[in-house]
């Protein structure tokens, strides 16, 4: 964008003399727009002596890639990559491997997840499913007590509750197929972290020290997280670290180190997967060597669609995000947007109504489709959207009970999301998880990495509520080699033109999918650009419990209204961890860290 050239009022007696100010001023209004009829946000006057800009939060340039992650030192790992001449699959990878070392409460070797990926060279879309298993001992009543009453220990805090890890296998494939750089160049710097140590920065500090009453539980994860202190009395103490202490985790680095010779083989197979192995048979958990050895992270096609002439590209089953995220963009694609305003009631009630009929879809229809059948091109059809529009009400809330007895399926809140551009364009979306933070609570002892407890996004039993208060179908049932549903949604966009646009992702269980929606919409239909996107309160409604979720920063009086509507309103600090990128038409990316995670940050490759 050129220069913008001001004007500067000078009083003189009677008259204002208006003098053009010769030398240009830059200044940052917004993001470049990817079309014509996208909202061009301008100063709110001809004549702004003050320079202001257009929007109140603004993301960071880089003259070419960028990456943007909910840690600062994986992010800047990640870049790193970039300037080795790496690629945006080299740099996820690496900040993925980074991320297992810097923020164990999500980032992670012993969960899994998914990846978007845009080639811009090949102009090609992969998804690849690195979701974790349940082992082939795993059966429907898992969760049960002998009483047939759901065991919230089992479920939740046990090695039952683990299904088999698939971040290792995943990043290995995405970087095997499409990385620049050898694999031993993109951990080296995780081992290093983990080997050397870090500083604690204050969030860690925090959500250690109340993950305590937890993970003190488990005598190796304590081991990990927390220093013993020996008293002059003979008692054994252990205290939390606080920020600005270093954390080393040597066990970690060790298991990082085999990972770099060997490959999967140095994960799934020889010492760790002994370790693994060992400690279900001292635990009563299910995960043999067998179910090690035959995972297996496949290559999928997208979910695709189109919204407002741009093209969304996201993950289809188990991860539930993308059909039901391009569901609900189709229901609301033909209202004017524009005129409803921005988080007004009118615009909120119509959002809340559309996720609610597409949450039921999600609850009915998807699962793993390795072993049930999905109608995809049914739930996506034009046919079906235009019927589940019928049953819209814009004037008033629709109850729950009035459009389905049972509620969605949930996932996991501790999750994290990474986002990469590099300076050929392409782009690369990656959700990854332990489910719960610091998955069940259990390191694997002498490896130096905490066990997932994904296998508690099955249904335990129908008709009971899980831990988020949420009931669960048969379609998503306990069974061997099942993977469980998901609501992370990785989610590129190409721009009109059908190039790179913008990568983008989130954690929050299943408010995922919501938060993913309104960055979208506030970027393209609103036009603000992406930092303010991201910033902008969000809402969530998933149908069951039957509760409309606000944000802070919403109006009192659009509040009041959406009660008058009808709706149970529920209210919440934060949603979410939106970590995303954008390719910059003009040359170069934007980055944004959701500012809702302090830690987070968007690291330029060069600016």
């Amino acid at each position: 964008m050129k220069p913008v050239l001001h004007f500067l009022l000078i009083l003189s007696r009677s008259t204002f003399l208006k003098i053009n100010i010769c030398a240009g001023i830059a200044f940052l209004l917004a993001s470049p727009p990817i079309g014509a009829n996208q909202m061009r946000l301008i100063s709110p006057t001809p004549d702004n002596v003050l320079q202001e800009s257009g929007q109140r939060f603004h993301p960071v340039y880089s003259t070419l890639g960028m990456v943007s992650s909910q840690e600062r030192l994986a992010s800047e790992v990640g870049a790193s990559m970039l300037r080795k001449g790496g690629n945006a699959i080299d740099a996820a990878v690496a900040t993925a491997f980074a991320l297992s070392v810097t923020l164990p409460q999500a980032g992670n070797l012993g969960g899994g997840g998914f990846l978007v990926y845009w080639h811009a060279p090949e102009r090609k879309s992969y998804a690849l499913n690195f979701r974790e298993m349940a082992p082939q001992l795993a059966y429907r009543d898992l969760f049960l007590d002998a009483d047939g009453s759901v065991s919230r220990k089992k479920e939740f805090f046990s090695v039952l509750s683990t299904g088999v890890p698939g971040s290792v296998a995943g990043l290995l494939q995405a970087h095997q197929r499409f990385g620049r750089l050898s694999r031993a160049e993109v951990i080296a710097p995780s081992i290093q972290l983990a080997d050397d140590g870090f500083v604690v920065y204050p969030q860690l500090a925090d959500s250690l020290k109340r993950a305590f009453p937890r993970l003190s539980q488990d005598p190796a994860a304590r081991s990990l997280f927390y220093r013993q202190v020996d008293r002059t009395d003979g008692v054994i103490q252990w205290t939390s670290y606080q920020a600005g202490d270093q954390l080393r985790q040597p066990d970690l680095a060790n298991t990082l180190r085999l990972i770099s010779l060997k490959g999967s083989a140095g994960f799934y197979e020889g010492k760790t997967a002994n370790k693994i192995v060992d400690l279900m048979k001292a635990s009563g958990g299910l995960i043999d060597h067998r179910d090690l050895n035959d995972f297996t992270a496949p290559w999928v096609e997208p979910v695709k669609g189109m919204f407002r002439g741009t093209t969304l590209i996201s993950m289809p089953p188990p991860s539930s995000g993308g059909i039901t995220l391009l569901q609900i963009l189709k229901l609301i694609e033909p209202f004017d947007l524009e005129g409803l305003g921005l988080n007004s009631s009118d615009s909120i009630h119509l959002l809340t109504e559309s996720m609610n009929l597409a949450y039921r879809d999600r609850n009915q229809f998807l699962g793993d489709p390795d072993q049930i059948d999905i109608p995809v091109l049914k739930l996506l059809s034009s046919s079906h959207i235009d019927g589940l529009r019928d049953q819209l009400n814009l004037k008033s809330h629709t109850p729950a009970a009035d459009l389905a007895g049972q509620a969605p399926l949930s996932s996991g809140f501790n999750t994290t999301h990474l986002s990469v551009a590099d300076r050929d364009g392409s782009l690369v979306a990656l959700t990854t998880t332990l489910n719960f933070a610091y998955g069940n609570g259990i390191a694997v002892p002498g490896a130096g990495f905490l066990l997932n407890n994904e296998l508690a996004d099955f249904t335990a039993k129908p008709g009971v509520p899980n831990a988020y208060g949420l009931v669960q179908g048969e379609q998503n049932a306990v069974a061997p080699r099942r993977r469980p549903l998901s609501s992370m949604t990785p989610t590129i966009v190409l721009n009109k033109a059908g190039d790179s646009w913008l990568a983008t992702g989130s954690p929050g269980g299943s408010r995922i999918i919501t938060t993913v929606l309104q960055v979208l919409l506030n970027r393209i239909v609103y036009g603000l650009n992406l930092a303010t996107s991201i910033a902008t309160p969000r809402i969530h409604s998933q149908l069951w419990p039957d509760s409309l979720q606000l944000e802070q920063g919403l109006s009192p009086d659009t509040v009041e209204l959406l009660r008058q509507r009808g709706h149970k309103l529920g209210f919440t600090r934060s949603m979410g961890s939106a970590n995303s990128v954008e390719i910059n038409p003009n040359g170069g990316s934007y980055g944004v860290a959701d500012p809702r995670r302090p830690e987070g940050a968007a690291i330029a490759e060069q600016y």
